[in-house]
Order: C-alpha cells, then structure tokens, then sequence
C-alpha cells in the first residue's frame, strides 16, 4: 500500500537531489567561457559585461559578487606558478615584474573560495601599488610565503591557495589588447623552511 508512494518519494528526492547538486557542480566548475590566460594569470573580460555567458552570469550571481564594468577594472587569479604546479603554503614564491598600465593594482593571497583577507590581520596578506616597494626600473618582487623576509612579503594561509590580482581604472580591461600583455612571473623559491 505504501510501497508506491516510497517508491515515488525516493525518486523524485533522487532527480530533484541530483539536479540540484549538479547545477551547483557546474556553477562551481568555471567561471564562463572566454578566459583570458597569461602565464600562470587567468582573467575573465567578458565575465561583467553583458556579454557573458549565461554560466559567467549564473556564477557571478550565485557569488553574490558585484563585479567590475569593462572600463573599471579587471581581476586576474593564480592558482599555479609559472611551471603549472599547484600555489601552496608549504612552500615559498616571487612574483617578479610589473603590471599592466593600471592607476591602482592590488594582490591578495587566500584559500580557493575563500574571503579576501581582513584588513585588520596581524599578518601582512595583501598589497597595493602604493604599499609596495619598487626597483629603480619600475619593477617589483614580491616574497610570498610563511616566513617572513625584507620587503614586500605577502604571508599565505595553509594549503593551497589563490593569488588575485586586480588592475583598477585600466585601459587593458576594455581592450581587446589583453593579449599582448605581460604579467609578472611566479617563482617557487623552495619548500619546507626555505
């Protein structure tokens, strides 16, 4: 008597479980289509724009995140070196080089889905274009690890992460000269407490 119903229960919690779930998986899965990669740096230009994908879309608003207009900006993440090997806490990096032209830049290091960093950390995660230090040739080189050092040191959570780095009030955002673009180098340094 009740064997039907539970029959039907059960499948409609399977098909309404699993749509869901692999609705999440594939929101989850890629920011959109249209990635823009640059060394070990992946950007989404069209991501904002109306002219993104209905998944770039799906994305950004399941993130809840309000993101830049083409002209405003553009956030380009790491989540590998330059060599394609996972970023990780365990180990020590430098980012060598210069942005693209940008008014303003800023890079932060934290967890895949995490939240940006807090700005009242004890532990320098984040920098700017006007905190960090430059070389007399307009470049930079930035240590990211667990170990302190002099200079421009970015500390980094445990296990892997991500970098972002965001160009604010840039032309290369609108551009379709993206391409040509240099972005700096990320360079393992060594593991374990070197």
């Amino acid at each position: 008597m009740f064997r039907l119903p539970l029959l039907i229960a059960i499948a409609l919690v399977i098909a309404f479980g699993g749509g869901i779930w692999s609705t999440i998986a594939a929101l989850n899965a890629t920011t959109g289509f249209g990635a823009i990669k640059l060394g070990a740096w992946e950007a989404f230009p069209q991501a904002q724009t109306a002219d993104a994908d209905p998944y770039a879309s799906s994305h950004r608003a399941n993130a809840g995140k309000l993101l830049y207009a083409s002209a405003e900006g553009l956030a380009f993440t790491a989540s590998v070196d330059d060599t394609g090997q996972r970023l990780t806490g365990d180990c020590s990096y430098s980012i060598v080089g210069q942005t693209p032209a940008a008014r303003f830049w800023t890079l932060f290091a934290a967890a895949p889905g995490a939240a940006p960093p807090s700005p009242d950390g004890d532990l320098p995660s984040a920098l700017n274009s006007r905190t960090a230090l430059y070389n007399t040739d307009g470049t930079f080189d930035i240590r990211i690890g667990k170990t302190a050092t002099a200079g421009n040191w970015l500390a980094v959570p445990v296990g892997p992460f991500r970098l972002t780095l965001t160009l604010l009030d840039t032309p290369t955002a609108g551009s379709s000269g993206v391409i040509d673009l240099s972005m700096p180098s990320i360079r393992k340094i060594g593991c374990g407490n070197v």
